[in-house]
């Protein structure tokens, strides 16, 4: 009997595996685990039957895993409430000092003087004079004991001190009903949030834990607290807010975090 010719998919699945591409995807994969949309990780056998891609093309791979990540952030978008409260905790549950984490050694946090400190405002606002240290003091604060998650999977309860952004952009004359707010850091960081997350009860730009003012590598004068978001999409050292409808990019979303990232 003549020997049957290989199909291609089979040749395929004999083709030695490069495991190199799941490393170089690392955040797509990480971000579309911490859903648990494929709980227990992504296996490269479970990758090709799931898409039917050749994983030996880094590129069909990279679109897999960033389709896939697309529709992670639409699942979580539809799933979101814009009144549904995360849990909050007792004061004795509250980690100090909190633990620390930044896109850069923490000796290399610039420092910020709040005397001369002041958030720029940008976009669809109608008040748009920079706001000081002392105007943030003097708006209604509200505090919460919640949860940290980071995306690399750890987490702690916190107490944060702040006003509530909804507040402050209210205050300011923001266009509540554009899509997005955008963020830009002393440090360089930028991030984005959607505009339902930042009109969340429980999203406030935070200058106290604990009862303490935030020192510097923990987001002095103010960063950002909401609790329905992971940890990276919460940035430090605030300097300019921006409200739009173009979506901001984000300096961990621009290496392929996904970018709603809720909790």
């Amino acid at each position: 009997m003549a020997e049957k010719t290989p199909s291609p998919s089979m040749m395929r699945s004999q083709r030695p595996i490069d495991r190199s591409i799941l490393v170089e995807n690392r955040a797509l994969l990480r971000s579309i685990e911490r859903r648990t949309l494929l709980r227990g990780g992504i296996s490269l056998g479970a990758l090709t039957m799931l898409t039917g891609c050749d994983i030996t093309n880094k590129d069909a791979v990279q679109g897999v895993l960033s389709r896939m990540s697309l529709w992670n952030d639409r699942v979580q978008a539809f799933l979101f409430s814009p009144t549904r409260l995360a849990p909050e905790f007792p004061a004795s549950a509250v980690l100090k000092p909190p633990r620390w984490n930044a896109f850069i050694p923490r000796d290399q946090v610039p420092d910020v003087d709040g005397a001369t400190w002041r958030l720029e405002l940008a976009g669809r606002i109608t008040d748009k004079r920079p706001l000081t240290l002392s105007d943030i003091n003097a708006m209604p604060h509200v505090t919460q004991r919640t949860r940290h998650v980071c995306v690399e999977g750890w987490d702690y309860i916190g107490e944060w001190t702040g006003v509530p952004l909804r507040h402050l952009l209210e205050r300011v004359g923001a266009d509540l009903t554009a899509s997005y707010v955008a963020f830009r850091c002393a440090d360089t960081y930028t991030g984005g949030i959607d505009m339902p997350t930042a009109l969340h009860p429980q999203t406030q730009l935070t200058t106290k834990y604990a009862g303490q003012t935030l020192d510097k590598a923990f987001g002095f004068p103010i960063r950002l607290k909401a609790a329905t978001k992971l940890g990276f999409k919460q940035p430090k050292q605030i300097v300019a807010i921006e409200v739009t409808n173009t979506r901001p990019g984000g300096y961990w979303e621009d290496r392929g975090f996904n970018w709603f990232s809720g909790i």
